[in-house]
């Protein structure tokens, strides 16, 4: 971590983004967090994703494609105090028309997924889960490459309450896009070919 990005426990936004942005900070409670820097697996998980879903809802909606969300990657938003910046965000256009704007953005995502990696399971398991339910994010999925398992959470008044948990082998249709069928293998490795 740099001088300039040693952790302190009264930084604010401001101090944030005035950090590199290669320094992969987040902001938690006053205190810069730095994000794991992705291996193979975490990023293949995280594009595998990605690849399923945008072809699918990252548009209008029609015909064949459900549609109806704006789903980036790797972007900073501001959620009170904190700085985030997940793995993978989407917002509905019923809610947002126009694709989210600025640095940090400050709408609220409707759904956030992080990839876990073995130096920040807890951030994500832990950390990052109470402070997006708090926020009110609706919809949060953690990928495990490790357990090559997703599990799918729902906000609830009481906290997240998990939905399911399914392994590579499965097909799944997983809330809040599950107007799709996908097989959970392709997040880790699995080839398109051998797929059924």
């Amino acid at each position: 971590m740099s001088e300039t990005a040693k952790p302190k426990s009264n930084s604010t936004i401001t101090d944030w983004l005035a950090q590199p942005q290669a320094a992969r900070l987040e902001l938690f409670a006053g205190t810069f967090v730095q994000k794991a820097l992705p291996d193979f697996r975490h990023a293949a998980a995280q594009f595998g994703l990605a690849t399923i879903l945008r072809p699918r809802f990252h548009r209008r909606g029609g015909g064949d494609h459900p549609g109806g969300w704006w789903i980036v990657g790797e972007v900073d938003i501001q959620l009170g105090d904190d700085g985030f910046r997940p793995d993978l965000a989407g917002w509905r256009r019923d809610r947002a028309p126009e694709p989210p704007q600025g640095r940090p953005i400050t709408l609220r995502p409707d759904w956030v997924c992080e990839t876990l990696s073995r130096s920040n399971a807890s951030n994500e398991t832990i950390l990052k889960m109470w402070r997006y339910h708090n926020a009110g994010v609706p919809h949060y999925w953690i990928v495990d490459p490790d357990t090559q398992t997703l599990a799918v959470y729902r906000n609830s008044a009481e906290g997240y309450v998990n939905v399911m948990v399914v392994q590579a082998h499965e097909h799944v249709r997983a809330e809040p896009f599950d107007a799709i069928e996908f097989n959970v293998g392709l997040l880790f490795g699995a080839d398109l070919d051998d797929v059924t």
